[in-house]
């Protein structure tokens, strides 16, 4: 049996009673289904065919999800950080222990090749292992001296959250956000992108079986405009933290302004990659390729607009088309495959769009443009690149989320600067040079939350990890997850000697 069978074999396995029974909700440690539940078809990119039915949460669902984590907050936030870090270690064990099923059932809901989706939940127990053990010091904070007084402060849970997340590797991208907000103390309730939700509910059964009290892990399955709505307004929820797009944060801002919600978005990006003529050439082209054809360019770090000086232009290009060209395209539990399939019909047409896009804006379509018709009736389509491009095309400025690629010439270094900063995102960027003059130049101008010198996407814990302008509002990361899911509080203590100001004597 080949590896490809035996995937293909132990994944019908674990799809098993996804696809024989209708996946509810995940409320106070029970799996969840009301009755009379409607319900909407799961369906893996691979092929549109099922993959079961899911219930589509309500409002009042959703309700009842949050009345569970604000009763178990008290509790939870109480617990001696020891304990909590204890308790998620041992998350973290029981993720590595369903490692195998959680690749494989991502990699058919999301179509995210397996050799990649073998490191989700690797990445997601790493996850959980960073924010445990720091959970003990989350109440920590500063000392601050005075003359005749001592300041000092500690931190607390803010309370039961909202965790929303995407459907570009949900797995991991869902412990990225859970594991701080349980460290912290707060309680949460977890909505998964509509089209990808099975890890989400791996996820909350291994809460369960981990020991995370009842009430402290809650997941909701539905529609943003309902189930989304609903939790982003409710009054018990006191932050969001959103991994999606632009629009979607702006409903969240307008819906959570009544009740004041604190927001954590991150969202989209047109990040560059800028290649100079002294950069390392083979490095450089091995990073272009791997940050914008890994996860199939579903993802929001993905440089999908390569910034190419003039005396290297010709060269890297014709590089670039080749490698662009023998990128093996296939079925997501190939182990051969390198790109799979778009999500989701809708999206596999939005990306398509494209193609015309931007040959109606003179661009060239040197390598791609079509589907991939030979692999069936999934959402296949050739790894594009764009060549003969400037930033003002639509293919420069709007999020693709793709496996495309914008080519776009520049000669100076201030025009580098101008072209990676001539965007509504600011996420992410990429710097390839020799030069650590211009390397640090370059870092202080170019307009993004993040930024790799010679370096593809490489993932520090302890580092902030977020946008600016449209890609976000605050940081991800150490320290930085614990100011938003916790509260600060100064004391002042006075020593005994300052003078109190008299009045009414």
């Amino acid at each position: 049996m080949s590896i490809f069978d035996e995937n293909t074999a132990n994944a019908e396995k674990f799809l098993a009673r996804f696809k024989a029974n209708t996946t509810g909700h995940h409320i106070n440690g029970q799996a969840y289904l009301p009755a009379d539940s409607k319900t909407y078809v799961n369906v893996t990119p691979s092929d549109n065919s099922s993959l079961g039915n899911v219930v589509i949460g309500t409002a009042a669902d959703v309700d009842h999800a949050c009345e569970a984590a604000g009763k178990a907050f008290p509790a939870w936030r109480d617990m001696p950080g020891a304990e909590r870090k204890k308790l998620l270690n041992h998350f973290a064990d029981k993720i590595v222990e369903r490692a195998d099923e959680i690749a494989l059932v991502e990699s058919m809901d999301c179509g995210q090749p397996i050799r990649f989706m073998k490191q989700a939940a690797i990445r997601g127990a790493a996850n959980f292992r960073f924010f445990a053990d720091k959970a003990p010091e989350a109440q920590n904070g500063q000392a601050l001296h005075q003359e005749e007084h001592t300041n000092y402060t500690i931190r607390s849970p803010i309370g039961p959250v909202g965790i929303i997340t995407p459907w570009n590797t949900p797995f991991m991208l869902a412990t990225w956000k859970i594991a701080p907000a349980l460290a912290s103390g707060c309680t949460i309730v977890h909505k998964p992108a509509e089209l990808t939700p099975l890890t989400g509910m791996l996820l909350a059964e291994i809460a369960r079986d981990a020991g995370i009290p009842d009430g402290v892990w809650n997941t909701i399955n539905g529609f943003g405009e309902v189930a989304g709505k609903r939790l982003t307004e409710h009054p018990a929820i006191k932050a969001i933290a959103l991994v999606g797009e632009g629009a979607t944060g702006s409903h969240i801002m307008r819906q959570g302004a009544e009740t004041l919600k604190r927001v954590h978005f991150e969202l989209g990006g047109k990040n560059p990659v800028i290649v100079f003529d002294d950069a390392d050439f083979d490095r450089a082209l091995d990073a272009v390729v791997f940050m914008i054809y890994s996860l199939n360019g579903q993802r929001c770090t993905s440089s999908s607009r390569l910034l190419i000086q003039s005396g290297i232009k010709d060269k890297f290009l014709a590089a670039l088309e080749k490698r662009v060209k023998n990128l093996k395209v296939g079925h997501p539990l190939d182990p051969d495959t390198e790109v799979g399939p778009l999500v989701h019909t809708e999206h596999f047409e939005k990306v398509m769009s494209y193609m015309d896009i931007a040959k109606e804006d003179g661009a060239t379509v040197a390598a791609g443009g079509e589907r991939r018709t030979d692999l069936g009736a999934g959402n296949y389509v050739a790894p594009t690149l764009f060549t003969h491009a400037n930033n003002s095309m639509r293919i420069a400025q709007e999020e693709i989320f793709g496996p495309v690629l914008t080519a776009i010439p520049f000669d100076t270094e201030e025009q580098a600067i101008h072209i990676a900063n001539d965007t509504i995102y600011g996420l992410s960027g990429y710097i390839w040079t020799n030069d650590s003059g211009r390397a640090m130049r370059m870092a202080r101008h170019v307009e993004a939350g993040m930024l790799w010198v010679n370096s593809e996407n490489n993932r520090n814990l302890p580092s902030p990890f977020g946008g600016v302008k449209m890609s976000g509002i605050g940081r991800d990361g150490g320290d930085y997850s614990f100011d938003f899911y916790m509260e600060t509080k100064n004391v002042c203590i006075a020593h005994g000697t300052h003078k109190v100001p008299v009045l009414g004597r």
